[in-house]
């Protein structure tokens, strides 16, 4: 084999985004130079899988993952696999005193797996833990008063139940089970062994170095050094480059060849990222409680300046969200609705979570694709409040409400809801459920009493929900990428694939001309730290987002 002039090297951290165009805050914009999000890494595979000059791909480690990220990654290493390419998957351990399962299944999805001699295989298993709040708010003087619709919309358990319920319990041992066959599935598939030999090895781990070695989970112990020494026996002298980094240096990213292209076609990329509110969102900051939210306003301005260019051919909306907002939710259903009457396809893409008013956002698309591991469904309602008379006693503090209205301070903590108003509240999840099912059953072109019984805020791994019909196809961006030239009527190497809005800088510094222009859909920069009673009540309870939420984090790593 001739000595290859470029080699990339994809390093698997903890993406720092999953939009295409993700704006990092100036003081964290240098440290993520090499810190590439999951748009860098799957195009910077699918270009590497198409590239003679590149020989080899080596994984680097794999922890903070989610199984929907590295399931989405894996199929990228899978695709250079198919291309006779070489790839190497290389860590210190793969979970030290801790799970390892998620990023063991990634690297297993390579040809050549190296451990360092004193590594462990953590392959242990999927753990989601179930937590119950309402005695340390009884402590705290704090009462919870929620409503929910139906009996798998267990958010409300989270603070008024004292024991976990049987469906709660259920959904999660459902949930559990099948992101772990799909892990298992992976390793068996890749690591050329069957399901009965992976379970035991399972029920073994964690396992050291050599007892992973010797049960075939990984091919060579050793340490980088090493590895960097065999890559050079079998490929000769090579040039390293991060992977994000490599797709720079691309011609394709040269200003020429990108001066070449400014006519070509566009498939639009539509992030739906963090929790759904009202008004403009915000794109996330470094600290905890401080993660970017869809506002619907900025997604609706994405979605309608897209179907008012002419280089757009379609729309891929990216959903990756547990929910919120119902009102917002609805906002961004009808804007994809209008793009589909004006003709523009519009596919959806969901990422680890699309749950909630995050399924109500994906659920009007031509095709929704989902990964195995993908957290969706919980088409279902919740709301109330906190009564935190108690707690305010407690702490010496006077509060006098003075109302002019029966119902002004309905929603207000200082007191309970009244009979008449625990009524309206109850009405009011009737009506939500009641339209949320009925727009589910006929975006998704089923009866009724056939979705209702797969909604009652039940929770699906997209793999679930593919044999019940909540979800068209599995796959991750790329698959949703494809599919929506298809439809348009382009092929996928005549199309730019950007995240939308596009707007060049000096367009950003003037005014938006009107709500459909790209301008208007630009969030505002900043911090997003938590600055709110509000925001602080969610950093610290895990309090929904809105009624259409899924609280907590369900997500597997």
């Amino acid at each position: 084999m001739a000595p290859p002039r470029r080699r990339s090297s994809s390093r698997s951290t903890s993406p720092a985004g999953s939009s295409p165009r993700r704006r990092a805050i100036p003081l964290t914009a240098l440290r993520q130079r090499n810190t590439p999000n999951l748009d860098a890494l799957l195009g910077g595979l699918r270009e590497a899988a198409g590239d003679d000059a590149v020989v080899a791909v080596v994984l680097l480690g794999g922890e903070g993952l989610t199984a929907a990220q590295a399931d989405e990654l894996g199929a990228g290493i899978d695709a250079v696999r198919a291309a006779g390419k070489a790839t190497y998957a290389y860590a210190s351990t793969y979970g030290e005193l801790a799970a390892g399962t998620v990023p063991y299944a990634l690297a297993a999805r390579c040809e050549h797996v190296w451990l360092q001699p004193s590594g462990q295989i953590g392959l242990t298993g999927v753990s989601l833990g179930l937590t119950l709040v309402r005695g340390a708010l009884e402590k705290l003087g704090v009462e919870p008063q929620f409503g929910q619709r139906h009996e798998y919309k267990t958010a409300a358990d989270l603070f008024s139940a004292r024991e976990v319920s049987e469906p709660s319990r259920e959904m999660a041992q459902r949930l559990a089970a099948s992101v772990m066959e799909r892990l298992t599935g992976l390793v068996a598939t890749h690591r050329g062994l069957d399901a009965e030999t992976v379970t035991a090895l399972v029920d073994r781990a964690p396992l050291s170095a050599a007892e992973a070695l010797d049960a075939g989970l990984v091919d060579r112990l050793g340490f980088r050094d090493e590895l960097d020494a065999a890559l050079r026996d079998a490929h000769g002298e090579h040039e390293l480059r991060y992977l994000h980094r490599y797709v720079r240096g691309r011609p394709e990213r040269t200003p020429v060849e990108q001066l070449r292209r400014r006519g070509a076609r566009q498939i639009a990329v539509v992030p739906v990222h963090g929790a759904i509110v009202d008004g403009r969102g915000r794109p996330g900051g470094p600290g905890p409680g401080s993660g970017p939210r869809a506002g619907a306003d900025a997604v609706v301005r994405a979605l309608l300046s897209a179907g008012e260019s002419d280089r757009v051919a379609a729309v891929v909306l990216h959903v990756d969200s547990p929910g919120g907002s119902y009102i917002a939710s609805d906002a961004i259903r009808h804007a994809v609705l209008q793009l589909r009457a004006a003709g523009r396809p519009v596919v959806a893409s969901m990422g680890s979570v699309a749950a909630s008013g995050g399924y109500f956002a994906a659920m009007p698309t031509a095709r929704i694709f989902a990964l195995p591991t993908t957290i969706t469904g919980s088409i279902g309602v919740l709301a109330g409040k906190f009564v935190v008379g108690g707690l305010v006693e407690r702490l010496g503090i006077v509060r006098e409400l003075v109302d002019v209205g029966a119902n002004a301070s309905m929603f207000a903590p200082d007191t309970p809801f009244t009979d008449a108003q625990r009524a309206r509240l109850e009405a009011w999840l009737d009506e939500v459920y009641e339209d949320f099912t009925r727009k589910a059953a006929e975006d998704r072109g089923m009866p009724w009493e056939q979705l209702e019984p797969l909604a009652r805020g039940r929770v699906w791994t997209g793999a679930d929900a593919l044999e019940r019909g909540l979800v068209d196809e599995l796959g991750g961006r790329g698959a949703a990428i494809d599919h929506a030239c298809e439809l348009a009527g382009v092929r996928r190497a005549d199309v730019d694939v950007v995240g939308w809005p596009q707007v060049p800088f000096l367009e950003r510094l003037k005014p938006a001309e009107s709500s459909r222009s790209a301008v208007s859909a630009l969030v505002p920069a900043g911090l997003g730290l938590p600055t709110t009673p509000e925001d602080l009540l969610a950093l610290v309870a895990g309090t929904p987002a809105g009624v259409l939420s899924l609280p907590g984090d369900w997500r597997v790593r």
